[in-house]
């Protein structure tokens, strides 16, 4: 039996925060040394941020990575600890994770398998390193051994799958595996997405089975660089077990979790591992590609492992996963793009409606989470809030919390000739019941007066039959100067409240429901929207508890409330259903079907609605798209959920200018009328 206690630290880093990320990795050392750690994994490119883009082929970036590896590296006295850093070699840039070994840096393994979809773009900024190939790096004199390596630490044999290496079909784990490694690090930059926890859940755990060895993936924390969230979570897996996953979502900066694992067992694992199932070795000849070191890990008996922070929520088994995960990570990601923005809260243009009050609802939760997590004083300090003293708040008082969210979040009511009660009143009462500011602007005169600029310009009337688009576009545009105004007085970030299924047909505005610095609902559909909102109303987050306050908003059907009110205007009326809506872009986007494909599996998919009503929503829905790409070119920066994003920064790329599927659309037309029995529904 030869026990050693192997983690792994979620990181919350920024991209070129270079003295606050040192500190962070510093903190995260000092915390494995606390807990009698061995081997310690760190996130990919903890030391610059995941997130630089093209600031990594800078040689300034490359440099200063490197001299704050310097910096780390005598800190690690008596663990062996990855921390991952780009460097350059020869021509190219890689992403290398560096072995820190009892003080001193043994090499550098480099990442062989580059991220290249949707969201990720590292073969723009780095290089995919050769499989077997093995050099010296020789930096300000210094030569340290580079590439496809595993590592010797006093016995400990010890090798690297760096994030998309484990997501590759020829991982370099098999053969890691017959070249005799007991652990396997993956530092990893591994956005969330729904149902993305399970995947990685199962590659650890097999990869710990099929190699046998023990596994240990550490991921980044919270909103590093604006757009993608991470959850954290680390994992570690022994000889097919999961012995230990640590917390997703934590509002702390870093989150250790640990396990003690038996190497002297996955030895035994391996050996029993048919000669069939591990790859041919020829190409790992000689020992240069093994880097040996003089490392004496803790000598441990068996005992009951420490379990604070190696052990998930309850809610990660409970039966909404999903509606806790989008709170969890949409909150998250709005706190720390506050307080990395240096801005002093949020302004919300608050209708009454379920997008904008949703908005309001996470800036909440982003609060409350955080003062679950840390003592309340110090989610003010975070948040640059200087509270003044007859507002001092105290841990787990609930009038506290409130003073917190009073502080970051302004909610504006802006009511025009066709606002109603209904709309003001659900504002005004979830503001108050969430503890924000509230206030109440009316613009009509302002409408008005940009209504009479025009009518004097033109020579004639404006008319709803004729100008309804630019009639209702007024109000909305109106409605943006105030609470812009606002938020730059306050120092605060105006909130974008457009979602996903909005984005996908331009049923928005813009510079009037679009104005905002950030949109964090823009990748979510409306009916999901719609469902997390009645949940949030009568359950709500574990720990956290339901709004009853949502009930105001969530009785009403959708509307803009831009019309007169004898038109009793609904988006659904305007579009057609949200659930119709979410199915075409699915269908049409994600997976980039034709017209006439959508419209037969929206037919399917509805059997209430005549065929030829469907017909008429498909067509509507791909003329839609395709004529409002330019609006989402604008859309303000979003977080990216899952692989159903219309971001055309990150995920969904379209042309501003196209032939509008006009064929297409011939197509369908045609088969529609050829349909018998279809009805219009």
């Amino acid at each position: 039996m030869h026990l050693i206690r192997v983690g792994g630290s979620a990181l919350n880093q920024t991209p070129l925060d270079w003295d606050r990320n040192r500190d962070r990795i510093l903190a995260a050392v000092q915390a494995a040394r606390d807990r009698g750690i061995a081997v310690l994994c760190l996130p990919e490119l903890c030391i610059s941020g995941y997130g630089c883009e093209d600031a990594f082929q800078s040689p300034g970036v490359q440099q200063m990575a490197w001299r704050v590896l310097l910096e780390i590296e005598p800190h690690t006295a008596g663990l062996v600890v990855a921390v991952g850093l780009p460097v350059r070699f020869e021509s190219g840039v890689y992403a290398a994770a560096a072995v820190l070994a009892d003080g001193r840096l043994a090499g550098l393994a480099c990442k062989q398998h580059l991220a290249g979809e949707g969201i990720h773009y590292e073969p723009r900024w780095f290089r995919s390193w050769p499989k077997g190939r093995r050099a010296q790096l020789t930096v300000d004199g210094r030569s340290v051994p580079i590439g496809d390596l595993r590592f010797d630490c006093g016995g400990i044999r010890i090798g690297f799958e760096i994030c998309e290496d484990a997501w590759a079909a020829d991982r370099p784990g098999a053969s890691l595996a017959a070249r005799g490694v007991d652990v396997i690090l993956n530092p990893s930059a591994s956005h969330f997405a729904f149902g993305k926890d399970e995947i990685r859940r199962r590659f650890v755990q097999e990869g710990s089975r099929a190699f046998g060895a023990t596994y240990v993936y550490a991921n980044l924390l919270g909103n590093e660089a604006g757009r993608a969230i991470y959850d954290g979570g680390v994992i570690i897996a022994t000889a097919g077990r999961i012995v230990a996953a640590g917390r997703r979502f934590s509002w702390t900066d870093e989150a250790c979790t640990a396990a003690i694992v038996d190497v002297d067992a996955t030895r035994l694992v391996q050996a029993r591992l048919s000669q069939e199932s591990v790859p041919a070795t020829a190409d790992f000849t000689g020992d240069c590609e093994c880097v040996s070191i003089p490392f004496t890990p803790p000598v441990l008996s068996p005992q009951r492992e420490l379990t604070a922070g190696d052990a998930r929520d309850a809610w990660e088994t409970g039966p909404h996963v999903k509606d806790e995960e989008f709170a969890r990570a949409v909150a998250l990601g709005l706190f720390d793009y506050l307080r990395k923005s240096r801005a002093r809260g949020f302004v919300v243009s608050a209708s009454g409606g379920a997008d904008s009050s949703a908005v309001a609802c996470l800036v909440a939760l982003a609060v409350r989470f955080a003062a679950r997590d840390m003592p309340v004083a110090a989610v003010a300090a975070r948040l640059g809030l200087a509270l003044p003293p007859s507002d001092a708040v105290v841990d787990g008082d609930e009038a506290s919390i409130r003073r917190l969210i009073h502080a970051v979040l302004i909610c504006v009511y802006q009511s025009t000739a066709h606002s109603g009660d209904v709309t003001r009143g659900a504002a005004r009462s979830l503001a108050e019941s969430l503890g924000a500011e509230f206030h109440e602007f009316d613009v009509e005169r302002i409408v008005q007066g940009y209504r009479a600029l025009v009518v004097q310009a033109m020579g004639r009337p404006l008319d709803w039959r004729t100008d309804d688009i630019a009639l209702q576009n007024i109000q909305a545009r109106a409605r943006s100067p105030g609470v812009w105004m606002l938020a730059n007085i306050r120092g605060a970030l105006l909130v974008s409240t457009s979602n996903r299924s909005e984005a996908a047909v331009g049923y928005a505005t813009m510079d009037g429901d679009t104005s905002g610095g950030i949109a964090p609902i823009a990748g979510i559909d409306k009916a999901s929207l719609r469902r997390w909102l009645v949940w949030l109303e009568h359950a709500g987050p574990e720990g956290i508890g339901s709004f009853p306050a949502l009930s105001a908003v969530n009785v009403q059907a959708p509307t803009a409330e831009l019309r007169p009110p004898a038109d009793h205007q609904t988006d659904e009326a305007d579009l057609m259903p949200y659930d119709v809506l979410d199915a075409a872009e699915r269908c049409a986007i994600r997976d980039k079907q034709t017209p006439l494909e959508t419209w037969q599996r929206l037919r399917v998919a509805f059997p209430g609605h005549g065929s030829h009503q469907l017909a008429l929503w498909t067509e509507r829905f791909f003329t839609l798209w395709s004529c409002n790409q330019w609006k989402r070119e604008r859309y303000a920066p979003s977080f990216h959920l899952d692989d159903e994003s219309l971001d055309p920064k990150t995920w969904c790329r379209f042309p501003i200018l196209s032939g509008g599927f006009s064929r297409e659309l011939a197509e369908l037309r045609a088969a529609a009328r050829s349909t018998v029995g279809g009805g219009v529904g």
